[in-house]
């Protein structure tokens, strides 16, 4: 029983020594997806030029995750490559989760989607640099559809309404947009 007892301990001792050396002693930097954050994002003074150019990029972000998600939604593929270059968590996640319910159901997104979105606000002084978008999306003829007869799921419905979204600027330069919500009360 003490021989036992004294391996446990042992094995809890090296496990434990293991541990502690080998965090944080990688040799290459994580490579991960994350807004820059503290000394990591950009310096306090910006200029118009700047503003402009990040107002910029936030819309192509905004417009390629539009896209994105009509052709994901449309063939009923929640992971479209093309999703994780215009979007990051939790929005992202969101997106595929309404993809992947609508094929569990048999549905998928038919129609046209008409966008005119507008910059609201640029913080580049931010925790991560962030520019806030507002849209009024026309999903009058964009449709969930059962993919077998193309008949409309009963329960869903298209008009216009305000969009919002968040682009935010990731550690590799780009410009994701990782919040939305569609405002279906607030018709535009």
């Amino acid at each position: 029983m003490r021989t036992r007892r004294s391996r446990r301990w042992t094995i809890c001792l090296l496990s434990l020594a293991l541990l502690v050396a080998n965090a944080g002693c990688g040799t290459e930097p994580e490579a991960d997806v994350r807004p820059l954050t503290g000394s990591d994002a950009a310096p306090a003074g910006h200029s118009t030029a700047d503003e402009q150019a990040a107002g910029k990029a936030a819309l192509s972000a905004y417009s390629g995750y539009l896209a994105a998600s009509r052709v994901a939604s449309a063939r009923s593929d929640p992971g479209h490559p093309e999703l994780t270059r215009f979007l990051a968590d939790p929005l992202l996640t969101r997106v595929r989760v309404a993809i992947r319910d609508a094929k569990e159901h048999g549905a998928i997104r038919t129609g046209r989607l008409v966008s005119d979105p507008a910059v609201v606000s640029v913080d580049l002084a931010a925790d991560p640099p962030s520019v806030e978008i507002q849209d009024c999306l026309d999903a009058t003829g964009y449709q969930l559809v059962y993919a077998k007869d193309h008949r409309v799921v009963p329960g869903t419905r298209g008009g216009r309404y305000l969009a919002t979204a968040t682009a935010t600027r990731y550690p590799d330069g780009r410009w994701l947009i990782n919040a939305g919500a569609a405002h279906r009360d607030q018709p535009c």
